[in-house]
């Protein structure tokens, strides 16, 4: 039976970088798979249920991020390539295009079975070095993996949501803070400017550099308590305090 939606393709590839000594992270800038391996460029895996001109050009705008772009998509029905092409028809395309391709075999009582159909090679378009930087850094910004690739029409896990949670945790613990105490406890240089923004409303200026959290702040921390709950703690003394995110 097709799966229903192209995030059942998400957990199997995910394992397949992992066993390869990458961590992964979904839904990161809008890349639905990004996998980082210590010092090399970061792989991007775009999900679809099946192959098809969208997921070529998404694989494609992917391209100005990083050289290690793959699509993905589940593997139809008996092995065979998709639209009526040979599979080296579907081989001989993205190549062209500077894609690799992945698909993936569901079965009733036995773990998926990941197959790389061809490795991305080299293409001539321009990187984005900026827009590739903001991807890599969005990545070593999150403390984990909350988001699933290929999520549409759902609150993400963001760095700036956890550095906002990480603020509001600590003012529920420890009462009103100031900005400069809250930069000493979570190391966020731009903590300032996040308090002024205050984008989801979670605080509340109760005086002069004094900052407390609101009701939807104290919402926003029973909604997302497994993120604060995953988070490591620290070793000082203060009651389950977040790691440092910098």
């Amino acid at each position: 039976m097709p799966i229903q939606t192209e995030t059942e393709l998400y957990t199997p590839i995910k394992q397949y970088f992992e066993e390869r000594g990458y961590t992964v992270r979904g839904e990161v800038k809008h890349c639905d798979l990004v996998a980082i391996r210590g010092d090399e460029p970061p792989v991007i895996v775009e999900l679809k249920k099946s192959f098809n001109i969208p997921l070529l050009v998404q694989g494609i705008d992917r391209l100005r991020l990083t050289q290690e772009v793959y699509v993905a998509f589940e593997l139809p029905n008996k092995g065979r390539a998709p639209h009526r092409l040979a599979w080296e028809d579907i081989r001989r395309l993205c190549r062209m295009l500077g894609l690799g391709v992945m698909t993936v075999q569901f079965y009733k009582r036995k773990k998926p079975a990941v197959d790389v159909v061809c490795e991305p090679i080299p293409y001539t378009l321009r990187h984005n070095k900026r827009a590739s930087q903001q991807v890599i850094h969005e990545f070593h910004e999150r403390s984990g993996d909350y988001n699933v690739g290929g999520s549409t029409q759902q609150k993400l896990m963001t760095a700036y949501r956890e550095k906002s949670l990480h603020c509001a945790y600590l003012m529920r613990e420890l009462g009103p803070l100031s900005p400069r105490k809250l930069r000493e406890l979570t190391g966020n240089k731009d903590v300032s400017s996040l308090l002024q923004k205050n984008f989801y409303h979670w605080y509340v200026r109760q005086s002069r550099g004094i900052y407390h959290i609101t009701p939807l702040g104290e919402k926003a921390l029973t909604e997302y308590a497994h993120v604060i709950a995953s988070i490591p703690k620290n070793e000082t003394n203060m009651p389950d305090t977040f790691v440092t995110i910098t």
